[in-house]
């Protein structure tokens, strides 16, 4: 169990070591691809709904008043950040709009780790990240139409499908099992981490060594673009946190859940929907650079009280 603890926290390293690979010799990864991508975010969107019961949906109701900002806070803060970084940074149409879909995603499971790490309300942020996935079928492709559509056919409805496939039916499935199949949801949750640290970094690096020649073009402007991104929602979010809610776990938790996407979806949704592969990039690039910033938020927020 240790050992499984330890493999999960060393994910941000795990990716940027991954990626490196990938960027210098991308058959090393390129492998995992097609349908590999989209089962593995099924497998991790699987594993959280196994997390959840009755018990967190009643959570989300009695405990709305901590719950409902930082969702409100996902879908208004994050969107408009990646729409603006966009036309800042003057990016190329499919970056662009890869920038803004990935802004558009839920809160990841990624964040559920870092915030266990930062010693912030683990409850809460699986609380919020399962709310906000919930809502990604509807805000996701509603978004990514409305903020990219001015630059791109954006398949809404494509979208939709895309999401209600690889998140909905997953996590309707994983409550199904936690409820009907205790004992064999009990079993298999403690490796669920790990198996989902592991898909997620075979994801990213697919994606980066598919691109490697995009994205040494791109270089440093589009990386700093999604440095950004995830910098100003961390900040955002816990500055609102902190305002709105006046809690300092809270807050904590808040700006983990606004910073860090679920850029697995992301890729996913991009590959599927749009006819460019370079739409992908920004969402895997998003993975590694949210993982990172959240591993040195937690360092911080651990040697304070």
């Amino acid at each position: 169990m240790q050992a499984l603890a330890c493999l999960t926290a060393a994910f941000p390293a795990g990716v940027l070591i991954a990626s490196a690979i990938a960027l210098y010799h991308p058959p090393s990864f390129t492998w995992f691809s097609g349908p590999f991508i989209t089962v593995g975010l099924g497998i991790i969107m699987l594993s959280m709904g196994m997390t959840l019961g009755v018990d967190d949906f009643r959570r989300i109701a009695e405990h709305r008043r901590l719950v409902v900002p930082g969702v409100v806070l996902q879908y208004t803060v994050m969107p408009m950040l990646g729409w603006s970084l966009g036309y800042l940074f003057d990016l190329p149409t499919e970056f662009a709009v890869g920038l803004v879909l990935v802004s558009s995603c839920p809160g990841g499971t990624a964040s559920n780790v870092i915030s266990f790490l930062a010693k912030a309300d683990v409850a809460l942020s699986v609380t919020m990240t399962a709310l906000s996935t919930l809502l990604a079928v509807a805000m996701t492709p509603t978004l990514t139409a409305l903020l990219a559509g001015s630059r791109v056919e954006v398949p809404a409805a494509g979208l939709l499908l895309s999401t209600v496939q690889v998140v909905i039916l997953p996590v309707i499935l994983g409550v199904s099992l936690n409820r009907y199949a205790p004992k064999f949801t009990r079993a298999v949750l403690p490796a669920a981490p790990l198996v989902a640290v592991i898909t997620i970094t075979l994801i990213v690096a697919s994606i980066i060594g598919a691109g490697k020649q995009q994205v040494i073009n791109a270089g440093l402007t589009l990386l700093f673009a999604v440095f950004t991104l995830h910098v100003g929602g961390f900040v955002l979010g816990y500055a609102a946190g902190r305002l709105i809610l006046g809690q300092e776990r809270a807050a904590r938790t808040v700006s983990i859940e606004v910073g860090m996407q679920n850029s697995g979806l992301g890729v996913v949704l991009a590959r599927q929907n749009f006819a460019s592969p370079l739409v992908a990039i920004p969402c895997a690039i998003s993975a590694v650079i949210h993982s990172l910033i959240g591993s040195l938020a937690a360092a911080v927020w651990r040697r304070k009280p």
